[in-house]
């Protein structure tokens, strides 16, 4: 009879060993728990185990550290790590140490033991080996610990180990070129250039010559363009829908093979470059008016990242906040704080801006007023417009009907297309971006529960499987 696999569990956290100890036992595992990383690395050491989940901080050690002290002496032990701590930086260390997988607390119980039974049955391959750490200190200001983010997170960290070519979506100001910046410093190509260029903001007729460089004459050389600019590290190609045709087709040339020429000139350069393209647009909708190549659009994206806009994850607001308040501080700003209402304010704003625009109000506050508490008074000051409630107890609440913030929506389309901006498919379009929200938004409510948000919108389970995957929504839960 095959032997029950047993896991190692590390966690400081009595409830948390007694609900992984409790829930795989009935999985069918034989489970050994400890609060420290001193004897988790000791039942590594006589050979016990044939799976590790262990916590990160401990109060004997770091469950990171282990990670890549486990791999070295039995490289063939899957570990999950788990934290509190979740950021960007352990996300990408576990990964990189050569973590199976990483799960951000507080986790979902059935993704843990879906986790934990993949890791038992994946055969172990080649690139699952550590990757050299060495990683950069979190000073990207990618900051959150929202469901969504932590989504974000994780597919950065798993992207960091190749070298694959990432079309990232978001509305403007949702931080696309710091998710890029993330991708290359915590990547392959650290040790390499990264190169940024935005599309819409380069004339047309220079788009070409701008990244592709050009001849100056026999005498004078070439000047080299961005592609050659950024060999050995990324190139970030921003608001790519704003690329003009012909420069559309000589960059599918060169993602097809890897080469390219300047403008003018006749000797194939390599092509020695990671794509991260970024857009605010919809894509598929110039696909249909004809503005971008379907073929480019595949080509760039091969892992498409959706970055949420800020009212999708309110409950980072306060993080976000503190966190520009501190950068004022540094910058010599002197010390500010928002009292409890001030942040109400701010989590019921709409952020049509998103990040850039709630940090450009509090630089803003810092800059204009004195006092060291930012009352509500001051936010709405500078928001300038009232909100939906004044946040009252017995406030009555006003808000614009539904129908009338959908009906405006569609006015502007049919003005566009008035002014010669061609329209297809206008009803999937405006039922696309009314359904994405709505799921998304449930899905957060739920904290990724597909069964609780089925149910709250009505709908067979199946069918909102099907509605997340095709409209690409990411979903990571929480505890239930």
């Amino acid at each position: 009879m095959t032997p029950l696999p047993t896991i190692l569990v590390a966690d400081d956290d009595r409830s948390i060993r007694t609900v992984l100890g409790q829930a795989l036992g009935r999985a069918g595992y034989q489970v050994q728990v400890t609060p420290y990383a001193s004897t988790l690395w000791q039942w590594v050491q006589e050979g016990e185990g044939d799976l590790v989940i262990t916590d990160v901080a401990m109060p004997d050690g770091n469950g990171l550290e282990l990670v890549t002290r486990i791999r070295q002496i039995r490289p063939d032990l899957r570990v999950i790590v788990m934290s509190a701590q979740s950021t960007l930086t352990t996300a990408v260390k576990a990964t990189q140490r050569g973590a199976f997988e990483y799960l951000a607390k507080p986790f979902d119980l059935k993704e843990l033991l879906a986790v934990v039974a993949r890791a038992l049955t994946t055969p172990v391959q080649e690139a699952e080996k550590p990757v050299p750490p060495q990683t950069p200190e979190e000073r990207l200001p990618l900051i959150g610990q929202s469901v969504v983010m932590q989504g974000i997170y994780r597919s950065i960290a798993r992207l960091t180990t190749s070298d694959l070519t990432v079309m990232i979506s978001g509305e403007s100001g949702t931080g696309k070129e710091l998710v890029a910046r993330a991708l290359h410093e915590y990547g392959r190509r650290r040790s390499g250039p990264f190169i940024a260029v935005n599309m819409a903001a380069i004339p047309r007729e220079q788009i070409e010559s701008e990244l592709f460089g050009y001849e100056r004459g026999s005498n004078l050389g070439r000047m080299p363009g961005r592609f050659e600019q950024a060999s050995g590290g990324t190139l970030f190609l921003d608001e790519i829908g704003d690329m003009p045709q012909e420069a559309q087709t000589r960059l599918l040339r060169v993602l097809q093979e890897g080469e390219f020429t300047t403008v003018g000139g006749s000797t194939p350069l390599h092509a020695d470059v990671r794509i991260v393209a970024a857009t605010h647009r919809d894509l598929r909708q110039a696909i249909q008016a004809g503005t971008f190549r379907e073929d480019l659009y595949y080509r760039l994206n091969v892992v498409p990242l959706r970055l949420p806009p800020l009212r999708e994850r309110r409950e980072d607001i306060p993080l976000l906040a503190r966190h520009f308040l501190a950068q004022c501080r540094e910058a010599g700003g002197g010390y500010r704080m928002l009292d409890e209402d001030a942040m109400a304010r701010l989590q019921a704003w709409r952020w049509p801006g998103n990040v850039r625009e709630l940090e450009n109000l509090i630089r803003r506050i810092v800059a204009l007023y004195s006092q060291e508490t930012i009352t509500a008074e001051v936010v709405d000051a500078e928001l300038a417009e009232p909100l939906a409630s004044d946040f009252a107890p017995d406030a009555r609440q006003v808000e614009e009907p539904l129908v009338d913030s959908v009906s405006r929506h569609i006015a502007r389309y049919l003005a566009a297309g008035r002014e010669g901006m061609p329209l297809h498919d206008l009803h999937a379009r405006i039922i696309t971006e009314v359904e994405r929200p709505l799921i998304q938004m449930t899905l957060t409510e739920t904290r990724g529960n597909q069964i609780k948000a089925a149910a709250m919108l009505g709908l067979n389970r199946n069918t909102l499987r099907k509605k997340i995957r095709d409209l690409e929504i990411p979903v990571v839960r929480g505890v239930v």
